[in-house]
């Protein structure tokens, strides 16, 4: 499976930098924050598509007020998104400057109107956030463009997960990852669950990745050992910026170092092989062999203690010790000779 000219099976992890709000309202920051996570090695930035009016109503009712020990707490719902939001036609701007330095961008939209501007665009890949993957619509209606569907599952059912799955191939479109996620902000190092990460590719037969809200670059590490072929994570140039994200957005010098700590790791995981390289093969002069621990006459009988199992490699190998035990030397041997079969008798 590809997004844009990335193969996820072949090319390592596809590392995603979340714009999100971390713009500041200035589209010279978003622009600056796209060249920063091209330099740093992100392999995608990835927009929000919504307005306030598309996510939420302007209600002062208390179902519309945030709480729960969030960062928003005491805030509506609509006020935030209207703060939070990229606009719209700041998006072509920034899909033509991403693609001009080399940079894969897309987008999470939030509604049909978002799916149909973003079609104008042709992005990569579509995003379903955490608390659309219940918008069985949405989906079904994203998926119908063809395009790699990332979908977040921070606050699925299993049941959802699967009819999530169901939908896009429904559609014919069989170009799915799934994103392990926890959907707090910042998200407590108790609540990742990582192992779910494997899970969630076999149980449901597609692309696992991980969506991580947590701080540090730990979950990230760990998540690419466990399999994650896609990582997206906040980024912001600087949290001076401020914003609704930026307290558990990483900064440039946080994201450069968790994708150097991703791209560690997969040279670390390599492939699974027992191939004898060259570099194995050299490693092995400092293997035991058989050697001659004492001056041996012709004649003379092998024993445990004129014959014995040392560093460096240069003798016959240590399993034949037993077989050569009670044979007879052919003629004299010194000491830290490597034995050889022509000195057996």
């Amino acid at each position: 499976m590809k997004i844009g000219n990335f193969d996820l099976e072949k090319d390592g992890t596809y590392i995603i930098a979340e714009l999100s709000a971390n713009h500041g309202g200035d589209i010279f920051i978003a622009k600056e924050t796209i060249k920063t996570a091209k330099e740093i090695g992100a392999n995608a930035i990835k927009l929000q598509t919504y307005t306030a009016d598309t996510l939420t109503l302007d209600s002062d009712k208390d179902d519309f007020i945030i709480k729960g020990g969030t960062l928003w707490d005491g805030k509506k719902l609509y006020d935030l998104y209207k703060e939070a939001y990229t606009p719209w036609e700041w998006h072509k701007e920034l899909f033509e400057y991403a693609r001009e330095i080399g940079i894969d961008i897309f987008s999470t939209p939030f509604d049909k109107s978002a799916v149909d501007f973003l079609e104008t665009l042709n992005p990569s890949a579509y995003k379903i956030a955490s608390f659309e993957i219940t918008d069985y619509e949405l989906i079904r209606y994203t998926a119908s463009k063809g395009k790699p569907m990332i979908i977040s599952t921070g606050i699925a059912t299993i049941q959802e997960i699967q009819d999530a799955v169901d939908i896009c191939q429904s559609e014919e479109n069989f170009e799915i990852v799934l994103l392990k996620c926890t959907s707090a902000y910042p998200a407590p190092l108790e609540d990742a669950n990582l192992k779910t990460i494997p899970n969630l590719a076999q149980t449901f037969g597609v692309i696992a990745g991980f969506s991580d809200h947590t701080i540090g670059v730990t979950a990230p590490i760990i998540a690419v050992a466990l399999g994650a072929k896609v990582i997206e994570k906040h980024f912001i140039l600087d949290k001076s910026i401020g914003g609704a994200d930026a307290d558990f957005s990483m900064d440039k010098q946080e994201f450069a170092d968790m994708v150097k700590a991703i791209r560690d790791t997969q040279q670390l995981l390599g492939c699974v092989t027992y191939n004898m390289d060259n570099k194995k093969k050299k490693n092995r002069r400092f293997a035991r062999s058989l050697y001659v621990a004492q001056d041996i006459k012709v004649g003379e009988i092998f024993t445990e203690e004129n014959i014995k199992s040392v560093r460096p490699s240069y003798g016959l190998h240590p399993k034949y010790l037993k077989s050569i035990l009670g044979k007879k030397a052919t003629k004299d041997i010194e000491f830290a000779t490597p034995l050889a079969w022509k000195y057996v008798e």
